[in-house]
């Protein structure tokens, strides 16, 4: 896997991403470049503990991404809530698991503009939008 020291080795615009939409029994995944800033929709893992983590361990065998990002919840006004907690946690589990820089994402009403959107799996639009978010802040 790719270490943070590997990432600069990538060309910036070749970098590989994968977006999380972090539930307590569904994730949703999204896959996406820097070159192109979309992501594309992913079987969403429907799995909780160690099972969740050996599915994301099979998806980055697969799309071998540079980093990862995660939608991270907040109420409307920016404070945090239970949710917040728990998606930062699955965050440092990440980083420590895999060995991948990890980006946190507001993800608010995600979700909400993947259904407004057609999203036939929730989950995965709403990591899609969270992974596009992310890619239109970088330069």
């Amino acid at each position: 896997m790719n270490t943070a020291a590997q990432m600069t080795a990538v060309p910036a615009n070749q970098q590989t991403f994968l977006a999380l939409d972090f539930g307590l029994k569904r994730t949703g995944v999204a896959v996406g470049t820097r070159l192109l800033r979309s992501a594309q929709p992913q079987p969403t893992i429907q799995a909780e503990g160690d099972a969740r983590f050996a599915k994301i361990a099979e998806r980055l065998r697969e799309w071998q991404p540079d980093a990862l990002v995660v939608g991270v919840p907040w109420h409307p006004d920016g404070a945090p809530h239970e949710n917040t907690v728990r998606a930062q946690k699955f965050a440092r589990q990440l980083r420590g698991r895999f060995g991948l820089p990890v980006y946190e994402v507001d993800e608010r009403y995600s979700t909400t503009e993947a259904l407004a959107d057609g999203a036939k799996d929730a989950d995965a639009g709403a990591a899609c939008i969270i992974l596009e978010q992310f890619l239109r802040t970088m330069a």
